[in-house]
């Protein structure tokens, strides 16, 4: 008798009746979601849906046990968020599989498909200076503000309370160790940063041959086409899970930790919001530094901001932003298409750069990890390089959040940001809204540099208005 009961306590993880019910409870809800996939309710909806969902199970689950300040020393709760930590951090798991094969493949598939047309050096080089400049003045912004607030200083951190602080290296260390020696070994152990140079290397060594002899690359360029494809359908796949996933994820953030576990939560929404507004203030100014009127630039850039902020895509934003930049804002019709059509993929400065870095600070001050000046710069390296070798892929923020969690050597953390990414339709707005400004300020920018800018059409709506 005392063998079947260690089976179902210690190998089954399922001994009591409430964790039974619990569990059904759970698979009820993933039909829910479900049955609402199938009815055609956006997964927006779906995911906000769960959100709330995975709130009220977990308080659910904390109201059965008497709202218990040690909650996990009770079995049926220790067994339950054993089992939700399957579905909820399994989906985590899945979203880390990818990190490798992502920015490998993007990295060289955005390099060889630069678009060769006059002036394509210049643009490019403006483009990628002035984009990811802009993004590490985001992640700056994420930085400050995590820091001067101490986000994830009043957590409570889960696990073993193994976390030990990185040591502090010199800079000189610190850029050594960003060359992969051995890029096989940089795959292996997530050194994003390797990866990334690797990876550029191979794309300019491929663009070299294309310009030269294009037939002799040509199966390459093919096969790195078709696998950056296969691997965006994959992250397409795994993003499909997010509603489901988002209620295990919460209710064993409030099940594990009780309601306390929501104020860094809310504290992290109000922040972004915080950090979000100010970056707008940055483009602004650097708009008027180019001899633009930002008022002007906002009244005509509402429609793409709007739509942005309510489809939570900058992707699909696209068509609205490059008609407005040419029809209404008199940027060149190259630089729109080439500058907003890059920066709706790389270098989002909401998604890519203010977000992961406050994922950052938020699990450094969680796990007592001093906030200095080494992990300030390394932040912003990691930050702005892995908001290039994300590009083109779907759940960015996801990704940018993985990358950069990783990249800084927090990886083991990464589940402590949990009960972050159960509030993501909230924060997404946000981030979505500023990605799609910075794609049409780096374009204006852009365009200015290269003296292709029409200030006659820029100004049309106020002369028309007075």
């Amino acid at each position: 008798m005392e063998n079947k009961f260690t089976f179902f306590e210690k190998f089954i993880m399922i001994s009591t009746k409430e964790t039974l019910l619990f569990l059904v409870v759970l698979f009820a809800l993933f039909y829910l979601m479900y049955y609402l996939a199938k009815k055609r309710v956006s997964s927006s909806k779906r995911t906000l849906l769960s959100t709330a969902i995975g709130l009220l199970l977990g308080i659910g689950i904390q109201a059965y046990s008497g709202f218990s300040d040690e909650p996990m020393k009770i079995k049926y709760v220790a067994e339950t968020t054993t089992w939700y930590s399957l579905f909820g951090n399994g989906f985590i798991d899945l979203i880390k599989m990818l990190i490798v094969p992502l920015v490998l493949v993007s990295i060289i598939n955005v390099i060889v498909n630069i678009n060769a047309n006059t002036d394509v050096k210049k643009l490019t080089r403006l483009t990628l200076i002035i984009t990811l400049g802009m993004v590490a003045i985001s992640s700056i912004v994420g930085f400050v503000v995590s820091a001067v607030f101490k986000l994830g200083s009043s957590s409570i951190v889960l696990g073993n309370g193994d976390s030990k602080i990185k040591e502090v290296k010199n800079v000189v260390t610190i850029i050594r160790e960003l060359i992969p020696s051995n890029p096989i070994k940089a795959m292996v152990d997530f050194n994003v940063i390797g990866v990334v140079i690797f990876a550029m290397f191979i794309g300019l060594a491929a663009r070299y041959i294309q310009n030269k002899d294009e037939s002799k690359v040509k199966t390459f360029i093919d096969y790195i086409a078709n696998l950056h494809a296969i691997v965006s359908r994959m992250t397409v796949l795994i993003i499909r899970l997010l509603p489901y996933a988002v209620i295990p994820l919460l209710a064993n953030t409030i099940a594990q930790r009780g309601l306390k576990s929501i104020k860094d939560v809310l504290l992290f929404i109000g922040l972004l919001y915080v950090a979000v507004v100010i970056q707008f203030v940055i483009q602004g100014l650097f708009l008027l530094l180019h001899g633009v009127s930002p008022v002007t630039y906002f009244k005509k850039a509402s429609k793409p901001l709007v739509l942005a902020f309510t489809s939570r895509s900058s992707a699909g934003t696209l068509p609205l932003t490059i008609n407005t930049l040419t029809k209404e804002m008199g940027v060149n019709q190259s630089t729109a298409n080439f500058v907003a059509s890059f920066s709706s993929t790389a270098g989002m400065q909401g998604c890519a750069g203010i977000y992961p870095t406050m994922l950052v600070v938020f699990l450094a001050n969680a796990n007592g990890i001093t906030i200095d000046a080494t992990l300030f710069i390394m932040t912003v390296i990691v930050v702005t390089l892995g908001s290039v070798g994300i590009a083109g892929v779907p759940g960015t923020a996801i990704t940018a959040a993985s990358v950069s969690v990783n990249g800084v050597g927090f990886g083991a953390l990464f589940n402590q940001i949990n009960p972050i990414l159960a509030v993501d339709p909230i924060l997404d707005m946000g981030r979505t809204c500023l990605n799609v400004s910075g794609g049409m300020t780096n374009s204006i920018m852009v365009d200015k540099h290269l003296g292709l800018f029409n200030k006659d059409k820029f100004y049309e709506f106020d002369k028309v208005t007075e």
